[in-house]
């Protein structure tokens, strides 16, 4: 008796295996392929889609706070009003990707792949955006106020009005890209080449920069 109270209390202090959680037929784990998947309006938060291919995937107005979205590939994805602050998205790739209006507070976004991207009023305020890739990306009005761009790769890319202030941009290349009307006020641009740059209307831009200073 007290061997088969043993054997039953044993197995009730197992760790319950948690379950997998599917929607619309997308097993939400890491590795996951759900390429063109419809996640609209999914709670995702806290879950780990590391190296998950969304390809093409409707996540328009998706909760990705805390989600691990490492070397994740989101090209041409929906992101639109999409919340992921915090989110862990190192050497993901969202080229082409929609993320007009998505939430991007502090993101880990270490070599993120942006080239083409649409980041219209996107919040990416306080990101961790070094080594990143946004060339020819739209990011008018976007907030990047504190963000780290260090060594970001920016040629092209359309910041009409964006917010930039005490941003970090040493080393990153704004080459041909747009900063009319920015605010530009505090920004660390040690070693940043602005050739080609439109600087029109802008606040703090470097008007005098010269490759040769």
């Amino acid at each position: 008796m007290k061997r088969t109270l043993w054997l039953v209390a044993g197995l009730l202090s197992l760790p319950l295996q948690a379950e997998t959680l599917i929607i619309n037929g997308c097993k939400i784990e890491p590795n996951t392929k759900c390429i063109k998947a419809d996640l609209r309006n999914a709670n995702l938060i806290n879950t780990d889609l590391s190296g998950a291919d969304l390809t093409g995937a409707d996540l328009t107005g998706a909760d990705l706070r805390h989600a691990k979205l490492k070397h994740a590939k989101l090209e041409d994805a929906n992101l639109q009003g999409a919340t992921l602050a915090r989110a862990d998205m190192r050497h993901a790739s969202v080229r082409g990707a929609n993320l007009q209006q998505a939430n991007l507070e502090a993101i880990s976004g270490w070599a993120l792949f942006a080239q083409g991207a649409n980041f219209y009023q996107a919040n990416l305020q306080g990101a961790n955006l070094e080594f990143a890739r946004f060339s020819g990306a739209k990011m008018q009005q976007a907030n990047l106020q504190a963000a780290n761009l260090e060594i970001a790769w920016m040629t092209k890319v359309d910041l009409t009005g964006a917010n930039l202030k005490n941003a970090n941009l040493q080393e990153a290349k704004l080459n041909a890209s747009s900063l009319q009307d920015v605010d530009f006020t505090g920004v660390r641009k040690h070693y940043a080449t602005f050739q080609a740059t439109f600087m029109e209307g802008c606040k703090g831009c470097p008007i005098n920069w010269s490759p040769h200073k």
